[in-house]
């Protein structure tokens, strides 16, 4: 099976949900005026799409359906679909890692699915022909760092392990000498995910971004954070309490197949102003891909 197919496979249940909401609006009313518009509105926060982008993608439907003059309930339903869409392809989704070495560093809460998208990341760049160097900086659990072990090996990349309790900051500086000295094309740095105790991450994390600025001053980096599909609107305010911590670039969305959630992707990209750059529908190595908007927008609508 390709990735498309597992891709609109793993979301079947979000676009039962977006569309059924959907599609319930549109059987109930002939006319296009503003209740209609405003049924949609809700049917749209009912789908986890999140309030504020919702009112925004019928705004600018609302505007378009003026413009064009459009007084047929299917062309909004089309024109519904358009919206949606262009807000998930606003931002570039690629990676800028183009110098050598570049950074990846990782973020997220424990259990969203931050080790083992990091293993499928380094798998993928390995594959490429990358030489690849995960530093595992999450050192306050141990078994943070054994479960990196264990997908790096699966990744056949290195790692570089400090012991549990180690200063992260100190784990990235030695992550960082020796992606200079072996020539590595790639450093992805594991960090931990504790939310509740903001004030510490923010330090930690802020020590790592000085370290890696003092070593790899002239390496692209990028910051990923890594979401749990299945939490919905939560995963965003997930990410903007990151987002307040530190300068995310992009969002590893993980775990959508079997959920009804997957339209938090919808307002995650609205919101933060941030693109989606990988997408997880499964378990296995190669199941976390780079996000494709518009595969995406037809996964959802085909």
């Amino acid at each position: 099976m390709g990735f498309f197919e597992k891709l609109k496979q793993g979301l079947t249940k979000t676009k039962e949900a977006i569309n059924s909401q959907i599609n319930n609006v549109f059987s109930n009313f002939r006319k296009v005026d503003e209740e209609l518009l405003e049924e949609l509105e809700e049917a749209l926060i009912m789908s986890d799409v999140g309030a504020n982008t919702s009112v925004k993608i019928i705004a600018n439907l609302r505007n378009r359906i003026k413009l064009e003059k459009i007084e047929d309930a299917e062309q909004v339903k089309e024109a519904l679909k358009d919206e949606i869409a262009k807000v998930l392809t606003e931002k570039d989704t690629g990676l800028n890692l183009h110098t050598k070495p570049a950074v990846l560093l990782v973020v997220g809460v424990n259990g969203a699915g931050k080790t083992t998208s990091i293993g499928k990341m380094a798998a993928s760049m390995k594959a490429e022909g990358k030489k690849v160097l995960v530093a595992a900086a999450d050192t306050f659990r141990a078994a943070a760092i054994e479960q990196l072990e264990v997908w790096t090996e699966r990744a056949n990349v290195d790692i570089l392990k400090r012991p549990e309790g180690s200063d992260p900051a100190s784990v990235v500086f030695d992550a960082a000498r020796r992606t200079k000295e072996e020539s590595y094309d790639i450093l992805i740095i594991d960090t931990a995910g504790r939310l509740h105790t903001k004030k510490n991450l923010m330090e930690e994390l802020n020590k790592i971004e000085r370290v890696l600025e003092k070593e790899l001053p002239e390496a692209d980096k990028e910051v990923l954070i890594v979401l749990d599909g299945t939490t919905g609107q939560n995963a965003l305010i997930q990410a903007k309490e990151f987002s307040e911590v530190t300068k995310i670039t992009g969002i590893v969305l993980t775990k959508l197949d079997g959920t009804a959630k997957g339209g938090a992707v919808i307002g995650i990209c609205s919101e933060l102003n941030v693109p989606v750059k990988f997408i997880g529908v499964g378990e296995q190595i190669q199941d976390l891909q780079p996000f494709n908007a518009k595969d995406f927008a037809n996964a959802l609508f085909e």
